[in-house]
């Protein structure tokens, strides 16, 4: 695992100073991939990373989703969701959405960088923002949308070692996917591949 006295540090850097690769859930997949012909209409989403710095090392605060919402129910993910014709842009989307799941209060993020659009292949345009929060954010799950939140150390995300590579049988096609579990918590699919953008990145 990265020193977790320096994994804040190299994240801050590199979103200052690199730049992001686009990402898509097709990525380990390209013979899966639709055809170029084929049109599918991406719906823009954004998500936010929030990092916190604990004395004992920073940590991203994840969420496990209600098992009956109807995108990637019962998932590992990060706050966020689909932009609303309400929200001004992505970055407003995420910290609505923040606020609205985990109780996390907008002048409690600070917004330090944001990572490429990441392509789900549930029709998704995914823009993740990295924020560093307060310290004393108490989260509060919303239980419509938010089963669990947790907290997984910043260092450990950072390390590539700690990433799987996975397969599954999706609409009849084996798949793979990256996976990064963590204790009792699966993180797959969307919510890895973002986080091993962001530990590429952090990498260069």
């Amino acid at each position: 695992m990265i020193n977790p006295d320096d994994a804040l540090k190299r994240l801050i850097h590199a979103l200052a100073n690199s730049t992001p690769s686009l990402s898509s859930d097709h990525d380990l997949n390209p013979g899966l991939a639709l055809p170029a012909n084929v049109a599918i209409k991406y719906r823009p989403a954004s998500v936010l990373i929030p990092v916190i710095d604990r004395a004992s090392g920073a940590t991203v605060v994840l969420t496990r989703r209600a098992s009956d919402l109807r995108h990637h129910g019962g998932q590992v993910s990060f706050p966020g969701g689909k932009q609303d014709d309400s929200d001004a842009n992505a970055l407003d989307a995420a910290l609505r959405e923040a606020s609205e799941e985990i109780g996390l209060l907008r002048h409690q993020a600070e917004i330090i960088g944001a990572m490429a659009v990441h392509r789900t292949v549930t029709s998704f345009d995914v823009t993740p923002f990295v924020a560093r929060v307060d310290k004393d954010f108490q989260a509060v799950a919303d239980p419509t949308e938010v089963a669990e939140i947790f907290e997984v150390p910043l260092g450990f995300l950072l390390d590539r070692d700690n990433f799987q590579i996975h397969s599954r049988v999706w609409q009849g096609q084996t798949r793979s996917f990256y996976a990064i579990p963590f204790g009792p918590h699966y993180i797959w699919g969307a919510t890895a591949r973002i986080l091993r953008a962001l530990a590429d990145q952090v990498a260069r």
